[in-house]
């Protein structure tokens, strides 16, 4: 009901040319901080975009509009930096997640969610951990992404987490901040652009997500110019740490949620 009252008087602000409602500019500002992260370490707008949208706005909302952002920022990511792009990891994990969403949305049926939400939660602080106390667990080839790639979309078809295995198998690929980023943008613009074919088939993709969208879409360019600024001023060694904390404060948000759910 706050969200329907908000909304209508936000469409007669708008009428008047007035005001933005408090709605539109939390949007906006979740919007442009998660924008940033994703753009800075190329992974995890959607743990901060969505849970926080989600409680000023309708699921149905939140859902396609973090994906129509998603796609947005893997688009000018993949354009600035398409020659960084590492093409056969991509392909692997992207053939494999294709095979991994049917067994995700089996689950999302049978598992509960907080069991599969605690076991991943765990696995990522360790390794997390494992890599920020020194270790240096590496991958010299492509032999294990689709086996990354199908976690990447059973998690996906799931839960909506795709993201914590592809980082984790960048971290052990020990690609260059610009190839971690863009390979892994590589992927979600292929993914994402599947996952809102899907909302909009089933009638997801309503005009409040295109307003909602449309509205941030300048601050959202922004914060990838903003992001991707930190991004190459950022050395291997230190994007390696930011990008392991970002790990554990995710396996700790899984953690929250499960013991929460």
């Amino acid at each position: 009901m706050r969200f329907r009252r908000d909304h209508l008087r936000e469409n007669r602000c708008e009428q008047a040319n007035l005001c933005l409602s408090a709605i539109t500019i939390q949007v906006l500002a979740v919007l442009f901080v998660a924008t940033f992260i994703r753009s800075a370490l190329g992974f995890g707008e959607a743990l901060v975009a969505v849970p926080l949208l989600a409680l000023v706005m309708p699921v149905q909302v939140v859902a396609p509009l973090a994906v129509l952002v998603s796609i947005t920022v893997a688009l000018v990511v993949v354009i600035q930096d398409w020659r960084s792009v590492h093409l056969r990891s991509a392909g692997w994990l992207i053939l494999a997640t294709l095979f991994g969403i049917p067994l995700g949305l089996w689950m999302l049926k049978t598992v509960p969610e907080s069991i599969v939400k605690a076991i991943l939660g765990v696995f990522i602080i360790a390794f997390a951990v494992y890599s920020l106390a020194g270790r240096k667990p590496e991958l010299h080839s492509d032999r294990l992404a689709p086996f990354f790639g199908f976690v990447a979309g059973i998690l996906g078809g799931a839960y909506g987490m795709n993201g914590p295995p592809l980082v984790v198998y960048g971290v052990l690929r020990r690609w260059t901040p610009i190839q971690f980023r863009a390979t892994l943008q590589g992927y979600f613009l292929v993914a994402s652009m599947v996952g809102m074919a899907g909302y909009a088939l089933t009638g997801l993709w309503t005009r409040t997500v295109t307003r909602y969208f449309l509205l941030s879409l300048p601050l959202a360019l922004i914060a990838i110019f903003l992001g991707t600024v930190l991004h190459r001023r950022l050395s291997s060694a230190r994007f390696l740490v930011f990008v392991n904390v970002g790990l554990a404060l995710i396996g700790l948000l899984l953690l929250k949620q499960a013991l929460h759910a």
